[in-house]
């Protein structure tokens, strides 16, 4: 495959992202040990956080509708039970490239290998998921599938564990029990592109879980928290990349990495218009300055999810999988 992370404009950014209705979210059970953001559902009845996260996923929907950014929304299946499937970003990504020796464009989906095996089941909706596009009119051709390293209990979780620069071709991934370093290189091979791997933990020396808690790439900017990076020399890799990518980049610090900070996303409107969406707390935790930094790329679209967050140890990243597909001819 060639220039698999290249939209057909070459852009890093995209109006339209896949969205899984909730209908039995809370703390997952397979998913605590390695996740340091997510919190047990002990004291709040299951119900309870099931209604509240349905009433934040819906809330986040009808934002980003409202800021003219297409969303396509496929409601969860009871059976069997998929906690997070709120988080689909994991599990499935989507891809446009281009082939200029045969002059085609072609619509990629890859499947990822899940460490958690009710994670894995979120695959349940793979055909609700390429039906729901193509019908909004998006062309889906080819599948790279990776699912097969589940039988060697080796993971790599979709863009958690990656933070794409979709134009330079360069996979960004912090190694940990869901970032394998031999299914990124299968990953690399299959979609022609470079990886960059650190190694980061969090204030108590945890290591961190996915990448996008610790890096967030835009068109024009770069959140990382540079404080979390093991090794100075992995580090010193990490910044200067992205400095040479003509970004801007924004360093936080491990108590705002801790609340979301890094975990956003770029996305345009179908006018072009350029917002940035993260969560009520990331927002909180940013300085004036840094706001101020950030806000020159793009609106800021705060979004309120306390109960996903919590239960979930995901951000307003992790709901989104952005659509990158070439258009149905």
């Amino acid at each position: 495959m060639r220039n698999i992370f290249m939209s057909h404009r070459d852009q890093q950014t995209t109006n339209h992202v896949l969205m899984i209705a909730p209908v039995a979210f809370g703390s997952n059970p397979d998913t605590l040990a390695t996740n340091a953001f997510q919190s047990r559902d002990e004291v709040t009845a299951s119900r309870d956080i099931q209604v509240n996260a349905r009433n934040e996923f819906e809330s986040v929907v009808r934002e980003l509708r409202a800021a003219d950014i297409k969303v396509s929304v496929v409601e969860d299946t009871r059976e069997p039970w998929t906690p997070d499937s709120i988080f689909p970003n994991n599990w499935i990504s989507f891809h446009h490239t281009y082939d200029n020796t045969m002059d085609t464009e072609e619509g990629v989906v890859v499947l990822y290998p899940m460490m958690a095996p009710n994670r894995r089941a979120e695959r349940k909706l793979f055909e609700s998921v390429t039906a729901v596009l193509t019908e909004s009119g998006r062309a889906i051709t080819q599948r790279v599938d990776l699912t097969g390293w589940e039988g060697h209990k080796k993971f790599l979780e979709g863009t958690g564990s990656l933070v794409l620069d979709r134009v330079r071709r360069i996979a960004y991934a912090c190694r940990s029990g869901r970032t394998n370093p031999e299914v990124l290189l299968d990953f690399t091979r299959r979609m022609g592109c470079a990886s960059i791997i650190f190694e980061a933990v969090d204030e108590k020396g945890q290591p961190i879980y996915h990448t996008n808690v610790v890096m967030s790439l835009g068109s024009s900017f770069a959140v990382v928290c540079a404080e979390a990076f093991i090794s100075a020399d992995e580090r010193e890799t990490v910044l200067d990349s992205l400095y040479s990518s003509g970004r801007e980049v924004i360093l936080i610090s491990l108590k705002q990495m801790a609340q979301f900070g890094a975990n956003l996303l770029e996305l345009r409107s179908t006018k072009d218009h350029p917002f940035i969406a993260l969560s009520h707390a990331a927002y909180q935790t940013f300085t004036y300055e840094q706001e101020d930094r950030l806000a020159k790329h793009g609106r800021l679209l705060p979004l309120r999810i306390p109960t996903i967050e919590k239960y979930g140890g995901g951000s307003v990243r992790c709901m989104l999988a952005e659509v990158f597909l070439p258009t149905q001819n």
